[in-house]
């Protein structure tokens, strides 16, 4: 049940009315969004719905064993039996054919032929997302920054809510809990803001539905000229963000309909200064998460280089299992290096923390083309694909054909969306507040908006990130 579909409003109409006039006790409106989030999970793969309540059954009684241990190294065994059940249900889904093949290959590099088959497990859909919710409570309950919750009912509530559940934000425990204990009265202001959210979201993910064509031709299409090379690129740049960051939108402007508040995911990242400040302003939810959760716990800041690294690394392999997500997050773990080491350098101390006008042109101009050659890696079908486009922006090809009459419009229309998303998005979080003050304007706007991404947009078109 996709966001972007009749269906799906349908779904969220019928399950307001109910929540709001039919169930209107705590324990009955618990159950009431459980079996609904259930409901909406099923419409995707409904055999894959024990796995959801069995990680989120075995997590709970695991923070409770490890919060009543009256031991360190007690509480320790608790924690590690939630790591190897989390980690080893994602590996097992996601990761195992990787290894499978990556283990073939080796040996074919070697000269020896081994047919190793292959699990050909289907990926249940938000696994990569509610396995790290669900882990982040056991440990956030193993460091003592939050006591084990009574109510399993509502920690599975919590894990499986329905306008997070496929593609983030990652939640922590530690804030969603206590609302879901709660069950908070949306405002009137929250109503205005989940719609707006909601309609920016939609017409976000429309956007990035039209960017689909010219980044396929660049990607999927051959060689092509320079030019429509780079239009590619941008186009899967704002493709991305579109489709990421306008589910993300939705999530957050649904939960507030009901009374939740979830933090964005994204500000403005496009508008990054480094590559540091990128990943304060991408997918916020997970990149905190591994700050919080991987880096710090391998040290921090007392072994940088290793510990970014190995946390970028693994993100990139959170992604999915293909080399291209490695070398993605490979990649990025450099240039966050490279960004730490310069900006203590007695050369670029000063450009680091200058806030003139044209340092910062030049810093947005830098960052913003190391993600882009980010997104070739992780947008190609292969390593050997990624080299090539990477060639062709840099004019490195033997031979290009020349550009189709119609590039220059394309590249134009390709810019101006990527830069209209993220006005948007500007206007959501610094004048949102007057539009909505204007009731006039405010409601006539989203109703024409919404009515124009049903017609133009693609209901058929999944989000990117369901598939991670």
């Amino acid at each position: 049940m996709l966001f972007n579909t009749p269906i799906f409003f349908a779904f969220l109409m019928v399950f307001l009315l109910f929540y709001g006039f039919v169930f209107l006790r705590h324990k009955p409106r618990i159950y009431f969004i459980l079996v609904s989030s259930l409901v909406f999970y099923g419409t995707w793969n409904y055999r894959f719905i024990p796995l959801l309540v069995g990680s989120a059954v075995i997590d709970y009684f695991l923070a409770q064993a490890i919060d009543q241990s009256g031991t360190q190294s007690r509480k320790k065994q608790f924690l590690i039996l939630s790591v190897i059940m989390n980690l080893g249900i994602l590996a097992l889904f996601k990761y195992a054919d990787f290894a499978i093949q990556s283990v073939a290959d080796f040996l074919g590099v070697l000269g020896y032929q081994a047919d190793l088959g292959s699990l050909s497990w289907v990926l249940p859909v938000g696994i990569s997302f509610y396995t790290f919710q669900s882990l982040s409570y056991t440990i956030d309950v193993y460091r003592g920054e939050m006591k084990a919750r009574k109510g399993l009912a509502e920690f599975t509530t919590a894990l499986a809510f329905f306008p997070q559940l496929v593609a983030g934000p990652i939640l922590r425990a530690k804030d969603i809990l206590p609302q879901f204990h709660k069950l908070p009265i949306p405002s009137w202001d929250m109503v205005k803001n989940g719609f707006l959210l909601i309609t920016i979201g939609l017409f976000k993910k429309t956007i990035a539905d039209l960017l689909a064509a010219p980044a396929a031709t660049a990607f999927d299409g051959g060689a092509v000229s320079l030019l429509e090379t780079w239009t590619g690129v941008l186009a899967f740049a704002g493709q991305i963000y579109g489709d990421f960051s306008g589910y993300s939108d939705m999530a957050i402007g649904i939960a507030l309909l009901i009374g939740f508040k979830i933090p964005l995911n994204f500000r403005l990242p496009y508008f990054a200064l480094s590559p540091v400040d990128f990943w304060k302003r991408w997918h916020i939810s997970l990149s905190t998460w591994l700050r919080d959760y991987l880096y710090i716990s391998l040290g921090g800041k007392h072994n940088r280089i290793r510990n970014v690294m190995i946390t970028m690394l693994l993100g990139g392999l959170w992604h999915g299992a293909a080399w291209t997500f490695v070398a993605w997050g490979a990649f990025h773990g450099l240039i966050i290096i490279a960004t730490h080491q310069l900006a203590q350098t007695q050369m670029f101390v000063g450009f680091a923390q200058s806030q003139q006008f044209f340092n910062k042109w030049f810093k947005w101009i830098i960052t913003f083309y190391l993600v882009l050659i980010g997104w070739v890696l992780f947008r190609a079908t292969g390593i050997d694909s990624a080299g090539d486009i990477l060639a062709q922006m840099h004019g490195l090809a033997d031979t290009l054909p020349e550009s189709g009459s119609k590039a220059l419009v394309t590249l134009g229309l390709v810019c101006f969306a990527l830069f209209f998303m993220h006005i948007m998005d500007y206007f959501v979080l610094r004048k949102s507040q007057q539009l909505m003050m204007q009731w006039w304007l405010f409601w006539p706007l989203l109703i024409v908006i919404q009515a124009l991404c049903l017609i133009v947009g693609k209901p058929s078109d999944a989000f990117i990130y369901f598939q991670f």
